[in-house]
């Protein structure tokens, strides 16, 4: 199984997920932006589109290095990572179903003052991050119109990562 967990910089995924895998039992976090990192550093460069998401590589070998990942280990793959786009979820979501492998799919929502906040105190990437900011818009767009239809939205306005990730955990066992 997979529990993604979704949304924008400032939600909570990076902290959160860990601490999903420590309740989960034979679970494992698996960040499928290092799948990006990996294709930003063939040389020379694949043709730049501004997100490596946009890269059909990508979403293809996010799709395969999960199920790779699963034969080998079984268990469950808690998967923190932002898709906003529709068609690049249906392609992932699709490719993971056609392997068998079923995903809970979760969205980790903050409000937008709270997200703005969040950012400009992290201290591991630091407020000076503007690509984060860039993304509160789409995310909200992505809101409106098909992501929170297509998960189970868990509000972290006013929850710790810890009270996010025994929601997600009791939602997976249940």
């Amino acid at each position: 199984m997979i529990v993604w967990l979704n949304g924008t910089h400032g939600a909570g995924k990076t902290t959160t997920g860990p601490l999903v895998q420590q309740l989960i039992p034979d679970s494992r976090v698996f960040d499928a932006e290092k799948v990006g990192e990996t294709l930003m550093d063939i040389a020379p460069g694949l043709p730049w589109t501004g997100n490596f998401q946009h890269w059909l590589p990508w979403r293809q070998l996010v799709v395969d290095t999960a199920r790779r990942v699963l034969d080998y280990t079984g268990g469950t793959l808690v998967m923190p990572m932002t898709v906003l786009v529709e068609e690049y979820w249906r392609e992932i979501s699709t490719g993971l179903a056609q392997h068998d492998i079923p995903v809970r799919h979760f969205v980790l929502h903050a409000d937008q003052e709270t997200l703005r906040e969040r950012i400009a105190g992290d201290t591991v990437l630091g407020p000076d991050s503007p690509f984060r900011l860039e993304y509160l818009e789409p995310y909200a767009e992505a809101a409106r119109t098909w992501l929170h239809t297509e998960a189970e939205v868990v509000d972290t306005t006013h929850l710790t990562p810890a009270q996010a990730a025994r929601q997600i955990a009791e939602a997976v066992k249940n």
